[in-house]
């Protein structure tokens, strides 16, 4: 019973017990707002090409500039549609309670799937070998509650390979 309150001294190691853990630091990502004219839920109808200054040493500039062409002509292929139907869809929406409306959001949506295809093409292709994700994602407005769609440049954390000796 008298053991029962002593405190032994842990006969172990301390340098045992320690792990290696690696701290890989990552930038934060890049993001590339809508540079057009025209947004229609969200959607700009072009981006920018100007090269950002955060993705020197990892990409070329005509990579880069090669992709945003890319995103803008699907931009500009389906984006006047989609503000034909709105247009059409707005005149007719108190004759039809709002139903007028849904063509709209369906190209929207369609619109958004044809850029994410695009966008996972290019990432299979180039990106995720440079340590690179891009990504279509919403973001609020600086200057109002308003979502808009933004391409979200993301670095890929390399994680290291551990073999033992």
């Amino acid at each position: 019973m008298a053991d029962f309150d002593a405190i032994y001294q842990d006969e172990t190691d301390p340098e045992e017990n320690i792990e290696e853990t690696h701290v890989t630091l990552v930038p934060d990502p890049i993001v590339v707002r809508g540079a057009g004219n025209m947004t229609v839920f969200g959607l700009s109808n072009r981006f920018h090409g100007e090269f950002p200054s955060g993705l020197q040493s990892r990409v070329a500039p005509e990579e880069y500039q090669a992709t945003v062409a890319r995103i803008n002509s699907v931009l500009k292929k389906t984006l006047p549609v989609n503000v034909k139907w709105l247009f059409c869809g707005c005149m007719c929406c108190c004759c039809t309670l709002g139903c007028s409306l849904w063509p709209v959001i369906c190209l929207s949506k369609r619109t958004q799937h044809s850029l994410n295809k695009l966008l996972e093409w290019e990432n299979s292709r180039l990106y995720n070998k440079l340590g690179l994700r891009w990504r279509l994602t919403k973001q609020h407005c600086d200057s109002s509650s308003m979502m808009e769609y933004v391409l979200l440049i993301e670095f890929i954390p390399k994680i290291p390979i551990y073999r033992p000796d």
